[in-house]
């Protein structure tokens, strides 16, 4: 009989995942992750066979102290990626939940680095508010033809722990993220995230993304917190950044480190045939 694997699917800002944690899953093991993980995330996370999300997400048993839990992240094509700042929201969320809490702090080891999020509920019974360190402002890869090709006002790049280029345009009219940026993406060897960006207002900045792995999101945590961090280098806001997306808007904090302030909204409890791990 094919065991059974308990998930929550969860979003922040529109940008979906779902978690799988160990403790709700004993079988669930770092092996069983790294030898069927990636075949679950496109089983799992297909929108027309599957459940539907932009990536899987395990939160496994620390493997360091320190640490309440150690997050695996898979795109929904099946690629690992090293971090998400709304999908460790998400993750924050069901473990915090999990253990009877929606309020509080949690610290999670992730492929980019060890994460301390902060938790507060809100009046919605659904959706907490998360704010994640998200870590230095690192060096991003160089951007190719296709970015200077778009005759941005700025182009530039920069990491959290994952690749991002960020492209600074007068408006984003006529801007299609799903024919822009795979091009911007093919330029760079390994692939990366792919943001516009425009000043809306006062501190004010809007995105539109494409993600490696999951294409054309509502949402990118990670990317808001380098556009933020590129922007106030440019001289388009101070530092502390609103930044709207088509999902929602989220926070960014800009300092010798980065800090990100959004909602995650639990969705579901789903309990599924696991034949993969």
């Amino acid at each position: 009989m094919t065991a059974s694997l308990r998930l929550t699917k969860a979003h922040g800002l529109g940008n979906d995942f779902l978690v799988a944690l160990e403790t709700a899953n004993p079988a669930l093991t770092a092996a069983a992750v790294a030898a069927g993980g990636s075949v679950a995330a496109t089983a799992l996370c297909d929108r027309h066979r599957g459940v539907g999300a932009d990536g899987l997400i395990f939160g496994l048993a620390p493997d360091a102290p320190g640490a309440d839990l150690r997050m695996v992240l898979f795109n929904a094509d099946g690629s690992e990626a090293e971090i998400s700042g709304n999908g460790i929201r998400c993750l924050g969320q069901a473990a915090l939940r999990a253990g009877g809490r929606r309020d509080g702090r949690i610290v999670i080891d992730s492929g980019a680095g060890r994460r301390t999020l902060d938790a507060t509920a809100t009046t919605a019974p659904d959706t907490d508010l998360l704010r994640v360190e998200m870590g230095e402002l690192g060096t991003g890869p160089e951007p190719g033809p296709a970015a200077v090709a778009m005759g941005a006002l700025h182009v530039g790049s920069g990491a959290v722990g994952n690749p991002h280029i960020v492209l600074h345009l007068v408006s984003l009219e006529g801007v299609d993220p799903s024919v822009d940026g795979p091009l911007i993406e093919a330029d760079v060897p390994g692939g990366v995230n792919v943001h516009f960006l425009a000043a809306s207002g006062p501190d004010t900045i809007r995105l539109l993304h494409w993600e490696r792995g999951a294409g054309v999101t509502e949402a990118c945590g990670s990317g808001a917190s380098v556009s933020a961090a590129l922007a106030h280098r440019w001289g388009l806001v101070g530092e502390r950044v609103t930044v709207e997306m088509p999902g929602g808007t989220a926070v960014v904090d800009v300092g010798p480190t980065l800090a990100l302030t959004g909602e995650a909204v639990h969705i579901a409890d789903i309990e599924v045939e696991n034949a993969w791990l």
